[in-house]
């Protein structure tokens, strides 16, 4: 087994731990992938395009930890209504007009502030996982832009999580932007 095989199945047990996060009201919309080199490096280029679309350093910055990583989890929010609160948290009167609204950009929304959190617990599990197995990783947001340019996936709204094994972690100390 190669390091490479080893980093894939700690992405496995991300994907386990995504899964089976806490979700409100007991209602599953995460979606996970464990992406395949072919994704993985499709998504990278994709961010050094989008860095010059954008004339923004960090996407390419980002796009190069994604080429460098063994491999990539994508965790995203599948479409979803409001839970039923009414809470307004995403800034709606109520979660039927919540539930009228549609809007597309880099992501797709609204998006209900409490789907929004079974995201993030999604997302902190898997981290989790791969910090107690002693695999560098960092949550990024681009990589999920990406990744719905790409047509890789469902989510409305995805994070990835890079994943390497090294002697330093690449994900941090990066050159500066600028």
């Amino acid at each position: 087994m190669t390091l490479k095989d080893t980093v894939r199945i700690v992405g496995n047990l991300m994907e386990l731990a995504a899964r089976t996060a806490p979700k409100a009201v007991g209602q599953d919309y995460i979606e996970t992938i464990l992406l395949t080199d072919e994704q993985r490096v499709s998504i990278g280029n994709e961010m050094f395009k989008i860095a010059e679309e954008r004339e923004n350093i960090g996407w390419k910055r980002d796009g190069q930890n994604v080429l460098d990583a063994e491999a990539v989890i994508l965790i995203g929010l599948l479409s979803h209504k409001g839970v039923g609160l009414d809470c307004r948290a995403c800034g709606y009167s109520s979660c039927n007009e919540f539930n009228q609204r549609s809007i597309a950009g880099d992501f797709d929304g609204p998006n209900c502030a409490i789907r929004c959190l079974d995201l993030g617990i999604a997302l902190g599990s898997a981290a989790k996982i791969a910090s107690d197995m002693n695999v560098d990783n960092r949550i990024m947001y681009r990589i999920g832009v990406a990744a719905k340019r790409l047509g890789i996936g469902k989510a409305v709204l995805s994070h990835g999580i890079p994943l390497s094994a090294t002697g330093k972690n690449i994900f941090f100390d990066r050159r500066p932007k600028g």
